[in-house]
């Protein structure tokens, strides 16, 4: 079984590089967060220079909170704009700010500009992850492909993490910290061009041009997060995780120079670390793909993020810092694929960005006060003290989200059977994952007796049908003209062309059937233009089969 899985799970990554818009979109983030790696890396010791731990902590600070407060509102525009092209203009956007950053620093002017410029990047790329994170789906037409992509895009991001730090310290050796801004924005100018070259079947959305329609698309953003539990529960447990991930910026910086006596490039080789850790946790984490128990494994991630602080913290030793941060590297691969996979089976399509935006403004604050209070629990503990204490924060975090997270597994479980119902009806194959998400938390599921009419010729059509077990028989005028099994719709000839029912369906034995609104089915069918055109052809086939007499089309 563990064979098959692996297989599967091989696959379905194999089959994220084989689609050219994943793979594009995937290649588009490993570039980006190599460029934020480095640049991550470059200031760390740019400030540290400027002012110690503390200075690491303030900079973090500052950096961070500008963009936790203006992300939920921009990602109002990415709701409502062509996902990919919102990227490619973050992507510009960093390219110019760093480079400029990166002017400043070649001309020795004072670093105040510098940091300036860095505020500005940051606060972009503050938008691409929740941007990012919401076109995937859309690419993606399964639960499966969507688990795959996000444990693809953790891949990459440890690869980055990797790459990024080394290219910086390779820089910083070299030539300082100048040549290590400008190489990352050489990468945010890659970002763009792949972004550039992104084509998909993008559903229809109105740009919100009054400044009222921004603030209330940013508003709703926010209700969906404070008025969904189990979405508080997820960005509460990502907010403590980059709580930890804040704590170990500053940790990483000070160690290298006070507890490891490892200097600029200890740095580098620190970060670096957390990269080589997740590649190394690649084909662990593949098995993912396909998970019903994606909570449990936030649950183990947070742990192994929290753990290996406290162990640094008891044994500061050079050999055991870096074999434990390669364990958080590990756990950073496992756990974004829960954080960025479960919310889009949460939330429909429509807030998806300004859900991850909030959720990137929460974790962004995390890692602000994580990196702002860990010089004062360093002042008050020593640095192994704080280690250990802000170590031990995620465990006992995780051993109190069990239960909830457990019962989150449970119901996401149910829903996939019945998405797999949905999926073998023709006309719904090709939806993307969103879509099919929300059909699945809309539809009523119920028995229909044997000999009962599931729909009357000439009635109106309220519902769309989707038979889950049993057999029916297709009457019109009078007569038989069809029997449907498993896996058949029925009723989307009176919903999509706005006539009386063309046929009765009668229950030939008895069935279990999935029932969607109307309106929900028109509006999911109707709203992407590839499962529109799907379901036309699937009613000109029916209309063609069968031409009733008693109800004009």
């Amino acid at each position: 079984m563990r064979g098959e899985r692996l297989g599967a799970s091989l696959g379905a990554a194999r089959a994220v590089f084989a689609r050219p818009q994943l793979r594009r979109a995937e290649l588009a983030f490993a570039a980006a967060l190599t460029g934020e790696w480095a640049v991550t890396v470059a200031l760390a010791v740019v400030a540290f220079d400027d002012g110690g731990a503390a200075g690491v902590g303030l900079v973090a600070l500052i950096r961070m909170v500008p963009s936790a407060v203006g992300t939920p509102v921009i990602t109002a525009y990415s709701d409502r704009t062509r996902r990919e092209r919102a990227l490619a203009t973050v992507s510009i956007l960093r390219a110019v700010t760093i480079g400029g950053a990166a002017v400043v620093l070649a001309v020795d002017a004072p670093h105040v500009f510098m940091y300036a410029l860095v505020v500005l990047a940051t606060a972009a790329f503050t938008v691409f992850r929740p941007t990012h994170s919401s076109l995937l789906p859309l690419l993606c037409t399964t639960t499966a492909e969507l688990t795959g992509a996000n444990v693809v895009r953790g891949v990459l991001e440890s690869l980055a993490t990797l790459v990024g730090p080394v290219v910086a310290g390779a820089l910083l050796a070299a030539s300082g910290p100048a040549a290590a801004f400008g190489a990352a924005a050489v990468f945010s100018l890659m970002a763009a061009g792949l972004l550039l070259r992104i084509d998909y079947d993008a559903p229809a959305r109105t740009e919100p041009t009054e400044r009222s329609r921004l603030v209330e698309g940013t508003a709703d953003g926010l209700k969906a997060v404070a008025g969904h539990r189990d979405l508080r529960l997820l960005f509460g447990l990502g907010f403590a995780q980059t709580y930890v991930r804040g704590s170990l910026n500053v940790f990483t910086v000070v160690m290298a120079f006070e507890l490891l006596d490892l200097g600029d490039s200890g740095v580098a080789a620190l970060t670096a670390a957390v990269g080589v850790g997740g590649l190394i946790g690649a084909l662990g984490v593949s098995l993912l793909v396909g998970s019903r128990h994606l909570g449990v494994w936030l649950m183990i991630a947070l742990v192994l993020w929290g753990a290996p602080l406290a162990v640094i913290g008891a044994v500061p030793v050079t050999a055991v810092a870096f074999a434990v941060i390669a364990v958080i590297g590990v756990a950073n691969t496992i756990i974004d694929v829960p954080l960025f996979t479960l919310p889009v089976r949460l939330v429909r399509d429509d807030v998806l960005t300004r859900v991850f935006g909030v959720f990137e403004s929460i974790i962004t604050i995390g890692v602000a006060l994580g990196s702002a209070l860990t010089p004062v629990v360093i002042a008050l503990l020593g640095l192994e003290g704080a280690m250990i204490a802000t170590g031990a924060l995620l465990p006992v975090i995780a051993l109190l989200a069990w239960r909830p997270l457990v019962a989150l597994d449970e119901r996401l479980g149910v829903r996939d059977d019945e998405i797999d119902a949905l999926r073998r009806t023709p006309m719904l194959q090709l939806l993307p994952v969103p879509s099919i998400e929300y059909l699945a938390s809309r539809v009523d599921t119920h028995p229909v007796a044997a000999g009962s009419d599931l729909c009357r010729q000439g009635g109106r059509g309220d519902s769309f049908f989707v038979i889950v077990a049993g057999e029916a028989d297709v009457i019109g005028d009078g007569e038989t003209v069809a029997s449907i099994g498993p896996g058949a719709g029925v009723g989307e000839i009176a919903l999509l062309r706005d006539v009386p029912r063309t046929a009765t369906v009668r229950a030939r034995e008895n069935l279990v059937v999935m029932e969607i609104e109307r309106q929900v089915f028109l509006e999911v069918v109707t709203g992407h233009s590839t499962t529109h055109e799907a379901a036309n052809e699937v009613v000109a086939q029916h209309l063609a089969d069968y031409h009733p007499a008693r109800v004009g089309i």
